[in-house]
């Protein structure tokens, strides 16, 4: 009898409780704001809570690493997957870095997906993922999630710059000589960071 009152309350409780998940519209109209906010000349930091984009809320953006590339959440995740995924957690934060130092500064776009997709018609992307002619979707769900997870605290400003306001990286394995005119600001295991 008792078990029998115990799933009747249960079942009671699941119905009558709200379901929480988590809207992605609300994620995007959230990342619109903070993109904008980041590229002012002083960010307001840190971002109240209620502007800033939850857990939840990133995840269900774009959650297989499938949809089009078209907002400021899935533009900073796939970037930072492509670039870094076989990187540390530092690795990827930086390459957020990159990008959300960029924003606001003449020679770049003033959205994520501008900075990311910039020079495209030229076939000379700023980020090597974008052009490279392979396909752009997640093949690493976990990776991914560590992405979304990193993009989420860069555009909340939770990140410290482990750059220095660096504009410019590449990996370390390539020999990059055009890089001698600006000025190396930070190094991780896997990249190199300047700034003009």
């Amino acid at each position: 009898m008792r078990s029998i009152l115990s799933v009747g309350c249960l079942a009671l409780c699941l119905i009558a409780t709200p379901s929480y998940a988590a809207d992605p519209g609300k994620a995007l109209e959230k990342a619109e704001n903070l993109e904008q906010n980041a590229a002012l000349p002083q960010p307001e930091a840190p971002v109240p809570k209620a502007a800033a984009i939850t857990k939840a809320e990133v995840q269900a953006v774009d959650p297989q690493g499938k949809e089009s590339v078209d907002d400021a959440i899935t533009c900073l995740s796939r970037t930072i997957y492509w670039e870094a995924k076989g990187g540390k957690p530092e690795d990827m934060e930086a390459v957020a870095d990159v990008v959300l130092n960029r924003l606001g500064q003449k020679a770049f776009a003033d959205t994520v997906c501008g900075v990311v997709k910039q020079d495209q018609h030229k076939k000379n992307c700023q980020f090597s993922w974008w052009c490279d002619g392979r396909p752009d979707q997640v093949v690493e769900e976990d990776r991914y999630t560590d992405a979304k997870e990193v993009a989420r605290k860069a555009l909340n400003q939770q990140l410290k710059d482990r750059t220095h306001g660096a504009l410019f990286f590449h990996d370390r394995s390539i020999k990059a000589q055009g890089f001698a005119k600006y000025v190396k600001t930070a190094e991780t295991n896997k990249f190199v960071f300047y700034k003009p």
